[in-house]
């Protein structure tokens, strides 16, 4: 076998190999959603387009819902990170608590507890 036949023979292996990659890729649309987005409650009225970094200004708690009437997941203390992904009525923020006990819990938190 030649040269030129040993190279067009690599070069068609290639091909193969690269559109077979292509084809067995998944499509955007197929791609999972961040943990964030996939998160977000439906009964969220607002969504912000970028998370709002927050801290409580007092004890408050973490609830389970946008209102008083939901049970509590714990309590947040004075000075705690809180990342605002959307809201209800702009009175209830949900999100993740990021500093504290409860780091890492998701949840609601009345607005007016919360200091950008």
């Amino acid at each position: 076998m030649n040269i030129a036949t040993r190279i067009v023979g690599a070069a068609a292996s290639t091909a193969l190999l690269v559109v077979g990659a292509l084809v067995a890729a998944p499509t955007a649309s197929a791609a999972p959603q961040s943990a964030s987005a996939a998160a977000l409650p439906k009964v969220c009225d607002w969504e912000w387009a970028w998370p709002q970094k927050e801290t409580t200004t007092t004890a408050v708690n973490l609830r389970s819902g946008p209102g008083t009437s939901h049970p509590s997941l714990g309590t947040l203390h004075k000075g705690v990170h809180f990342t605002e992904y959307c809201n209800k009525k702009f009175n209830w923020g949900y999100g993740k608590v990021t500093s504290g006990p409860n780091k890492g819990r998701w949840g609601w938190v009345k607005e007016s507890y919360l200091w950008p």
